[in-house]
C-alpha cells in the first residue's frame, strides 16, 4: 500500500483526509493553498473538517458556498462521502476498504505503523532526583513516574533520550554524617546488615538525625564536623572512601524502588551534584568575565532582566555566597551549561515541583545571557502539582511526618491483592502476588499519569485498584480479556478481508486505533502523559462496546478473521501504549 513505508510507519487517515481537504482548497482557492485544513475526529462522520469557515474571509464568499466549492473538489479513494452541515462544516466519510487497510497494515507492522517525528532529537530529561542518605518520599512520586513515562514516549518516536538522575549527594551534611559514623563503629547501615525491610538509606537517615542532634547539642562536634565537610571538599581520602560508600548503599536503596517502580534509571544515569563540583569555577569565571555575574554585599549574583521580585527589585540568582560556598543555583548552572556543551543536547526537560518555576526560568535566562541556551536549543520545565491525601491537603503520614514511598507501594499492592482475591478467590497464591504486584504499581502510576501533570491529585488506594472507571487496573482487565478472546480462537495468524461493510462498533474501534500515533506525538509536543492514558481509555471502552455489538468466535468467515485482526490489534496497542507509561500489561488477571 501506498501510505506503508520502508520503516514500518502508517500514515493516520486523519492525516490523509487532511491532505484530501488541502488539495481540495488548492484546487478550488488557489490563492488559499497551504491554508489549515483543520480537520479532526467528528461525531456526525469519521472527520470534520472547519476550513470553509475559517477561510471564508479570506476568500470572499459564504462560508457555505466555499464548502460547496470544497465538496465538489474532494474526490478520490480517501473519501467516500462528503456533507455540508450547519454554517459550513464538512463531514467526511472515509471508505470501508482504506480503514480496513489501515488495520491491516497497522497489524503487519512491529511497531504499529508508528512512526519516529523526534528521530533528530537529542533530548536530557532531569529526573527522580533524591538525596543520598535520605529515604525516597511521596514527593519523589511524580517526578519519577511522569519523568519516566516521557523519556518512554520520546525514545519510541525516535529520540535520543539522556536520562539524568540528578543526585543531591554534596553538602555540609555529607561531613557531619561520615564524621557521626567514624566515631560510632557499631551503627549499622549496610545494606546487607540490616533486616527485611529495612533499607540503607532509612537507617542513614536516622543516623543523619542523631548526628544532626550531637552537632547542634555539642560544639566540639561540631567543630570536627566542620573540618570533616573540609577534608571532603579537599578530597581527603579516608573521607571520600567513607562518602563514596554512603552513596553506594544509597544506590542500592533507590534501585530496589525503581525496579519496583519498573522505571528506566540505572545507576549509569545517576550524576550526582558531586559531578559538577569541578566545573564551579570555571562557571563562575565565564559569568564574571562576561558581566552577567556581579558582587552584591559580599556575594555574586546574577540579577534578572526579565523576572521582578519583592519591592520590585530584579530577582537573582546566588552564584557565589559571601562566605565562598555554592548552593544549588551554582550547580544548575553547571548542569545546564554541561548538558549543552558535552552532552550536545538539544532539548533539555527538567521534571520537578511546580513551585521551582521560578528558579528554572532565571536559570534559563542565565543561560541564554551566557550564550549557552540558543535558539536552537529547547530548554523547558517540566512542572507537576501535589500529591494530596484523602482530606485534599498534601498527603502525610496520620503523625504527619513524611509518606516513605516504599510504604506507598506496599500500600496499594496489599489493597490490589483483595481486590483481585475478590475477583478471583481461586487464584494460586503465587499467581496472586505476582498480578497484586502487578495492578498495584500499575495504579499508582496511572492514576499520577492520567491527571494533567499541572494539577493536584488525591492518593485514594480504592478509587486507584478499582476494576472501573479510568483506573491502571482497568486497562489491565481490558488486555487480559482481549488476551482471553484470542486465546480461545487459537491465537490465530489472520488476514483482512478489506471488502467486508464495517459495523458501526468496528468502525469506531478501528478509527480510534488508527488514532494511536498522532497521540503519542501529541504527548510528545505537550509533555502531558495523560493524553495517551486518556486515549488508552477510550480505545477499552470502545472494545468493549464492539465486542457486545459484534459477536467475533462464533461469527462466520471472513467477518471472524477480520474481527479477531480488532481484537489483536488492540491488544497490540493497549500493551505498547501501557508500556510508554511504564505499566505492566498482564496476560491474565
Amino acid at each position: 500500500m501506498s501510505h506503508r513505508e520502508s520503516n514500518h510507519e502508517v500514515r493516520p487517515l486523519l492525516g490523509q483526509v487532511a491532505d484530501s481537504v488541502s488539495q481540495a482548497i488548492a484546487h478550488a482557492y488557489p490563492e488559499l493553498a497551504g491554508a489549515d485544513p483543520l480537520v479532526r475526529r467528528s461525531e456526525h462522520a469519521d472527520f470534520q473538517s472547519n476550513a470553509a469557515l475559517a477561510l471564508a474571509k479570506r476568500a470572499r464568499t459564504k462560508p457555505a458556498e466555499l464548502a460547496q466549492a470544497l465538496t465538489s473538489a474532494m474526490a478520490g479513494e480517501r473519501v467516500e462521502r462528503v456533507e455540508v452541515s450547519g454554517p459550513g462544516f464538512l463531514n467526511i466519510t472515509v471508505p470501508d476498504q482504506l480503514i480496513w487497510g489501515q488495520v491491516a497494515a497497522r497489524l503487519a507492522s512491529p511497531r504499529l505503523g508508528v512512526g519516529t517525528p523526534t528521530a533528530a532529537q537529542r533530548i536530557v530529561i532531569d529526573y527522580s532526583a533524591p538525596n543520598i542518605a535520605k529515604e525516597m518520599h511521596v514527593g519523589h512520586l511524580r517526578t519519577t513516574i511522569i519523568g519516566d513515562s516521557l523519556a518512554r514516549v520520546l525514545g519510541f518516536l525516535g529520540a535520543e533520550v539522556i536520562r539524568q538522575n540528578h543526585l543531591g549527594d554534596w553538602g555540609t551534611q555529607f561531613g557531619m554524617l561520615i564524621q557521626y559514623l567514624d566515631e560510632h563503629p557499631d551503627a549499622t547501615w549496610h545494606h546487607d546488615e540490616l533486616a527485611a525491610g529495612t533499607s540503607a538509606v532509612s537507617a542513614l537517615d536516622e543516623l543523619y538525625r542523631a548526628a544532626r542532634a550531637a552537632f547542634d547539642a555539642d560544639p566540639d562536634f561540631a567543630e570536627r564536623s566542620r573540618n570533616r565537610v573540609v577534608a571532603l571538599q579537599a578530597g581527603d581520602p579516608d573521607t571520600v572512601a567513607r562518602w563514596k560508600e554512603i552513596v553506594a548503599e544509597s544506590e542500592k536503596a533507590f534501585r530496589d524502588i525503581y525496579d519496583r517502580l519498573g522505571v528506566l534509571l540505572t545507576p549509569e544515569d545517576s550524576v550526582g551534584e558531586s559531578f559538577y563540583n569541578p566545573m564551579l569555577a570555571d562557571v563562575i569565571d565565564e559569568l564574571t568575565k562576561a558581566g552577567i555575574a556581579v558582587e552584591s554585599e559580599g556575594a555574586l549574583v546574577i540579577f534578572s532582566d526579565e523576572v521582578t521580585g519583592p519591592e520590585g527589585k530584579p530577582a537573582l540568582l546566588m552564584v557565589r555566597k559571601r562566605d565562598g560556598g555554592y548552593g544549588y543555583d551554582t550547580t544548575d548552572l553547571a548542569t545546564i551549561r554541561y548538558r549543552i556543551h558535552d552532552l550536545k543536547a538539544d532539548r533539555l526537560l527538567y521534571v520537578t515541583d511546580s513551585r521551582q518555576a521560578l528558579h528554572f526560568q532565571l536559570i534559563f535566562e542565565a543561560a541564554r545571557r551566557a550564550g549557552w541556551l540558543t535558539d536552537d536549543i529547547d530548554a523547558a520545565h517540566v512542572p507537576y502539582g501535589t500529591v494530596l491525601g484523602p482530606d485534599g491537603r498534601p498527603f502525610k503520614t496520620r503523625s504527619g511526618g513524611t509518606v516513605r514511598l516504599m510504604d506507598l507501594l506496599d500500600d496499594a499492592v496489599n489493597r490490589a491483592r483483595e481486590v483481585v482475591r475478590e475477583k478471583n478467590p481461586d487464584l494460586p497464591r503465587e499467581e496472586l502476588d505476582r498480578i497484586a504486584e502487578q495492578a498495584g504499581i500499575g495504579a499508582v502510576k496511572y492514576a499520577d499519569l492520567s491527571t494533567s501533570r499541572i494539577k493536584d491529585y488525591v492518593f485514594d488506594v480504592d478509587r486507584m485498584v478499582s476494576f472501573t472507571g479510568n483506573t491502571g487496573v482497568y486497562l489491565q482487565y481490558a488486555h487480559t480479556r482481549i488476551r482471553s478472546i484470542l486465546r480461545k480462537a487459537g491465537d490465530p495468524d489472520v488476514t483482512v478481508d478489506p471488502s467486508i461493510a464495517l459495523h458501526p462498533a468496528e468502525r469506531a474501534l478501528a478509527l480510534e486505533l488508527d488514532d494511536f500515533g498522532p497521540t503519542l506525538a501529541a504527548v510528545a509536543e505537550t509533555l502531558e502523559p495523560h493524553k495517551l492514558c486518556g486515549y488508552l481509555y477510550d480505545l477499552a471502552r470502545d472494545f468493549t462496546t464492539f465486542y457486545e455489538a459484534c459477536p467475533v468466535l462464533n461469527a462466520e468467515e471472513p467477518v471472524r478473521s477480520n474481527r479477531l485482526a480488532l481484537c489483536r490489534l488492540t491488544a497490540h496497542t493497549l500493551r505498547q501504549g501501557l508500556g510508554l507509561l511504564g505499566i505492566s500489561a498482564p496476560e491474565r488477571m
